[in-house]
């Protein structure tokens, strides 16, 4: 039978790790998306693949962890994934063409596989998550 481990912390040490980690993940989002300047302090190009990566797992986060919440950490990340998402959505809307292609780039397929164009359909449909 499994058991449940009692940490030596704190509920509110592990209540602010939690919300340093889901501002964390805010911080790259924004980064990704051109909000923020780079480590170089220059502004970079925005990368929406990877920002809605890192949206996929917050929101993967959430759903994992519902009902385990404090009301303050559940409060926070819903509020960060709403803003974020906006955020991606506007962003989006601003090169939407380099988007789709940078999307359907960046899951490659085997070559050994040859799928039909149905399959292949099929397949884009269970992975594509939108924000709009």
């Amino acid at each position: 039978m499994a058991e449940v481990q009692q940490s030596p912390q704190s509920s509110g040490e592990m209540t602010r790790r939690f919300i340093e980690f889901v501002l964390m993940q805010a911080q790259q989002v924004a980064l990704m998306l051109g909000q923020m300047p780079g480590p170089d302090g220059k502004s970079m190009k925005p990368n929406l693949p990877v920002a809605k990566i890192f949206i996929d797992q917050l929101d993967m986060i959430r759903e994992k962890t519902r009902g385990n919440l404090t009301a303050e950490e559940s409060n926070l990340l819903n509020k960060v994934l709403t803003d974020l998402q906006m955020a991606f959505v506007e962003a989006d809307k601003v090169t939407p063409a380099e988007t789709s292609a940078a999307v359907e780039s960046s899951t490659p397929v085997p070559s050994e596989e040859k799928k039909t164009e149905s399959e292949d359909v099929e397949d884009k449909k269970k992975f594509t998550k939108s924000y709009g």
